[in-house]
């Protein structure tokens, strides 16, 4: 085979593996963000961390949101879904962060595969 025809099905295969990967990362951060409360599925955002947020700072103890499968839920405690929603946010994209930076320095379809 012809050495530049060669090196292109190279890059080829590195940039199909690659952005595999990118999408396989993607995928699990946004599972590491669902949250299940008494029920419900949330899906954390930073609007839905926002709004929660508005609600304690006007000094609301519970409310009802709206979940995912849009049934409503009674949310006892505001202020500790806030707090696990953000602990949540933060230990999802911090775990993305990471395995995006090791991803990201790997220049073979091999060390890429490898992770």
């Amino acid at each position: 085979m012809d050495e530049r025809l060669e090196k292109a099905l190279d890059i080829s295969n590195y940039m199909v593996t690659l952005n595999n990967q990118k999408r396989l990362l993607k995928e699990q951060y946004n599972e590491n963000l669902i949250y299940y409360y008494n029920g419900g599925q949330f899906s954390i955002s930073q609007q839905l961390i926002s709004f929660c947020q508005t609600l304690v700072n006007l000094k609301q103890d519970q409310t009802v949101l709206i979940d995912d499968n849009g049934i409503p839920i009674e949310i006892e405690s505001l202020e500790s879904f806030v707090e696990n929603l953000v602990t949540t946010y933060f230990e999802a994209a911090n775990r993305y962060l990471l395995e995006y930076t090791k991803l990201k320095n790997q220049r073979s379809v091999e060390s890429i595969m490898d992770l």
